[in-house]
C-alpha cells in the first residue's frame, strides 16, 4: 500500500501529549495516527450500522418472510 503526506492542525497541546506518549511508549507517529484514523472510522460506521438497525428494526413488522416472498413470485 503506498503511502501520502496529509497535514493537519491541531493544537499545541494535543500535539505535545501525542509526542511524548509516542517517546514513552516506542511507538511511530505515522503508526499512532493511522491506528487512530482506523479505530474512528470503525467506530463512526458501527454508530451508523446501529441507527440503521434501529430504523429498519421499526419497519421489521411489515416484512414477509423470504420463502413466503419466492412462493408469490413463483419461484
Amino acid at each position: 500500500m503506498g503511502k501520502t503526506t496529509f497535514a493537519i492542525k491541531i493544537s499545541e497541546e494535543v500535539v505535545k501529549s501525542f509526542k511524548t506518549f509516542c517517546k514513552e511508549h516506542g511507538i511511530k507517529y505515522s503508526f499512532f495516527v493511522e491506528e487512530a484514523i482506523k479505530g474512528k472510522l470503525q467506530e463512526e460506521e458501527l454508530k451508523e450500522d446501529l441507527l440503521d438497525l434501529k430504523t429498519l428494526g421499526k419497519e421489521e413488522k411489515l416484512a414477509i418472510p423470504f420463502e413466503k416472498y419466492l412462493r408469490s413470485r413463483g419461484a
